[in-house]
């Protein structure tokens, strides 16, 4: 029996963070027959903002035939970026921000509703709820250790002027306290036309549930492939 070719899944992490928030789904995408490439955009220099964000992961898919794209959170306002400059299969946004055409990072926001969910992240305390519930402890320390200031581009209009020709699956987590499904729902209806998909977990679904994560992941991937094929 002929094994069905596999991918490779492009993964960018959220704000503040790194390549080490999906170093727990890497393994399990490989243990299905994916290839992975982890990007560090480079977040902590003041210059940069997403255009120069996406650089960097272009640059790092040089050499790949039509990878899936998957972003994660603050990752949302690049990966589609990414993909109007390169051949992307699929586009996968995992509890991700999904900008507007010119829209700012700063203008994300107040544009999209979220400033009136009142949710507050300004304590440790306030982070741990919003982000890591669901987390283990061990892990919520470990991305403490990992964690990077996100230092630019907050102000930089989103150089996309209409979402990419590509296959977009949104990823809503049906415990996340920091996107809570209702905005999200009415967010991907409004910005994507679309019904996202859903998995258990929180905001931090990468480090709380990385093999269902994976598997959903490979789900999308595989069904993208089933339309295309037949």
């Amino acid at each position: 029996m002929e094994t069905e070719p596999a991918t490779t899944f492009v993964l960018i992490h959220g704000g503040g963070g790194s390549a080490w928030d999906w170093h727990l789904v890497e393994p399990e995408l490989h243990r299905l027959g994916h290839e992975t490439l982890a990007v560090d955009l480079p977040i902590e220099d003041p210059a940069n903002g997403v255009a120069e964000y996406a650089d960097a992961v272009v640059a790092a898919c040089a050499g790949l035939t039509r990878p899936v794209i998957v972003a994660h959170s603050f990752g949302g306002l690049t990966a589609p970026v990414v993909c109007s400059r390169i051949q992307a299969e699929l586009l996968v946004l995992v509890t991700a921000m999904i900008p507007a055409p010119g829209e700012s990072p700063s203008e994300w926001w107040g544009g999209t509703g979220f400033n009136d969910l009142g949710i507050a992240i300004d304590t440790e305390q306030e982070q741990l709820d919003a982000f890591f519930n669901g987390v283990p402890r061990p892990l919520i320390e470990a991305a403490f250790a990992h964690e990077r200031e996100q230092n630019g581009g907050w102000d930089e209009p989103s150089p996309i002027r209409t979402w990419p020709d590509v296959p977009t699956r949104y990823l809503l987590c049906r415990d996340d306290r920091f996107f809570p499904p209702d905005f999200v729902r009415k967010l991907v209806a409004e910005r994507l036309g679309i019904t996202p998909d859903e998995i258990d977990g929180g905001h931090m679904v990468a480090l709380q549930h990385p093999k269902a994560l994976a598997g959903k992941l490979d789900e999308l991937w595989r069904e993208q492939r089933t339309r295309v094929t037949g």
